[in-house]
């Protein structure tokens, strides 16, 4: 089973049903390969890490999403750069889209271990954060009923006026 795969399921279900499944826990992050936290390793293992999703004929709009804990060897914009130049040479024609990516490319180096993965719907999901997703789902229906209940307070505000100037042209024509 592809890690990728298992948790974007996961999260769509979680999504779909508005149901939180999990007390305990907080993210999922599909790791689907790791290698040393060095850009020379980095490099090597990328460039056939990253075919099954952008080599061409495939091609997408990415975005790459870096974390670093225990580590400060590893600057942030070099592996930013690297990477995306490493995307941008298996085709060209993938473009980076930092709003809405078909694919985020999920970079966790811990001490001197890089992890790596490609992951779907990243924004959709809020980061892969299950609490979230079903939180935001939560808030946006209360903002859609308070919508609801503004727009019925209107036309009930509307009917009244209505109503009111009905009653008035019924006086007028009885003096």
């Amino acid at each position: 089973v592809e890690p990728e795969n298992l948790v974007h399921h996961i999260l769509k279900d979680m999504h779909t049903t508005k149901k939180k499944k999990t007390r305990v826990i907080l993210r999922m992050l599909p790791i689907s390969g790791t290698c040393k936290a060095f850009m020379e390793d980095m490099k090597k293992y990328t460039e056939t890490f990253f075919e099954p999703w952008f080599k061409a004929p495939n091609k997408g709009t990415f975005q790459i999403v870096y974390k670093a804990r225990n580590n400060s060897h590893m600057s942030r914009e070099e592996v930013i750069k690297e990477l995306a130049g490493i995307v941008g040479s298996l085709n060209p024609e993938n473009k980076v889209d930092l709003n809405n990516p078909q694919y985020t490319v999920v970079v966790e180096i811990i001490k001197t271990v890089c992890c790596l993965s490609v992951v779907r719907d990243y924004v959709l999901f809020r980061k892969y954060n299950l609490q979230e997703v079903v939180k935001s789902n939560k808030e946006d229906a209360q903002q859609k009923s308070s919508v609801t209940e503004e727009q019925n307070s209107e036309v009930v505000k509307a009917e009244t006026e209505k109503e009111e100037k009905s009653s008035t042209e019924v006086k007028e024509e009885n003096k």
